[in-house]
């Protein structure tokens, strides 16, 4: 767009602005989070985009002005002075037109929404189920460095101190689009603890996220929902508990099943079965719809499914690598204590780019 045509589109956005403004000013808007997280998300981002576009602007209404003295002037000595700016403030204006394009990119409808994270052991034993463990601590960590709710939904421990799974959801600002590049296959390289010969060891976990759903969003009937209840049990089959408090929840019509059994309440794991199984539904919808749409056409930043292998960890060269953007990353020790920005900040950098390229390119 030129820059006439920018100007008038968000000229146009600050209505809407103000709309938000004014439901954030109502405290009946706090009543329901869901909506409360939305509008706040969008007025944020608004917000950014007009600071941006104020920056941009005034950068141009700069450098129209300094050629204005350009044209006037004729010290050779101030010339070049004047030139210097005019062309300081070009890279400038190059660098906030960059940014504002991304602000006006389309925003995932996803990234508002809070998330089911799961995460499960698949090839290599108990070194996999070691290396779970420590990916969970390393996103646990991650969440409690953004300041993220997090809420354990379901964990199951193994003989080593690994984990055959884990469930958990976190909630807080931009969850989804901090966490959505997460989904897939992490396959980690090194010696195990259990290994005397010192040879390297490759094993694989899956991680999936998925947003968590909103009713409106699923249409499930009553009739289409199959409860069973049973006792829950720890490791070896071993009873935890003397009553059936364990359930699982039945998708009819797909087959889908969740079972939870991470409290001693009935009622709390129906609950949290329920939201798995929204999740996953919701998961499946989209993806569904995603492959509908670009069928004959893969997303430059891979399908997000959960065989997809996406990410390697080598403890030896103290490197991590995404096979999907190509990243490097030598501090695997820090990435692993939560600071998973290292990856996922160039990550979502890379993702924006392609995006932009796309929409100019059409």
């Amino acid at each position: 767009m030129k820059p006439e045509e920018i100007a008038s589109y968000i000229d146009s956005l600050r209505d809407r602005f103000k709309e938000l403004e004014d439901a954030l000013a109502d405290s009946n808007i706090y009543a329901d989070m869901a909506e409360c997280r939305k509008i706040t998300q969008e007025h944020r981002k608004l917000d950014s985009l007009f600071n941006i576009f104020d920056n941009w602007k005034n950068t141009l209404e700069a450098i129209s002005e300094n050629r204005k003295m350009l044209t006037n002037e004729e010290d050779a000595d101030l010339r070049d002075l004047i030139q210097s700016d005019i062309d300081e403030l070009e890279q400038k204006a190059a660098v906030f037109e960059d940014e504002l394009s991304l602000a006006l990119l389309p925003p995932d409808p996803n990234d508002a929404k809070n998330i089911i994270v799961e995460i499960k052991p698949a090839a290599g034993g108990d070194e996999a189920a070691l290396f779970a463990g420590e990916l969970a601590r390393a996103y646990l960590r991650y969440a409690e460095l953004r300041k993220w709710k997090v809420e354990i939904l379901e964990q199951s421990s193994s003989d080593l101190g690994g984990i055959k799974d884990m469930t958990f959801s976190l909630s807080g600002e931009d969850v989804y689009s901090g966490m959505k590049y997460e989904s897939g296959v992490h396959r980690v390289q090194r010696v195990p603890e259990t290994e005397s010969g010192g040879r390297i060891h490759t094993s694989t976990i899956t991680v999936s996220v998925m947003p968590e759903a909103e009713e409106v969003e699923i249409d499930i009937k009553p009739e289409e929902l199959r409860f069973d209840v049973f006792r829950s049990s720890g490791p070896g089959g071993q009873s935890v508990n003397t009553t059936d408090s364990a359930v699982r929840v039945t998708h009819i019509p797909t087959g889908l099943s969740v079972a939870s059994q991470q409290e001693k309440s009935q009622h709390k794991n129906k609950e949290i079965a329920i939201r798995i199984l929204y999740a996953r539904l919701l998961e499946q919808k989209q993806r569904e719809e995603q492959q509908k749409f670009a069928a004959d056409k893969r997303s430059q930043v891979g399908t997000g499914d959960r065989s997809e292998r996406i990410r390697t960890y080598n403890f030896p060269q103290n490197r991590v690598t995404d096979h999907r953007f190509g990243l490097n990353i030598f501090d695997l020790p820090k990435l692993m204590e939560g600071e998973l920005d290292l990856i996922i900040t160039p990550i979502i950098n890379i993702v924006c780019e392609q995006r932009l390229d796309m929409l100019k390119n059409g």
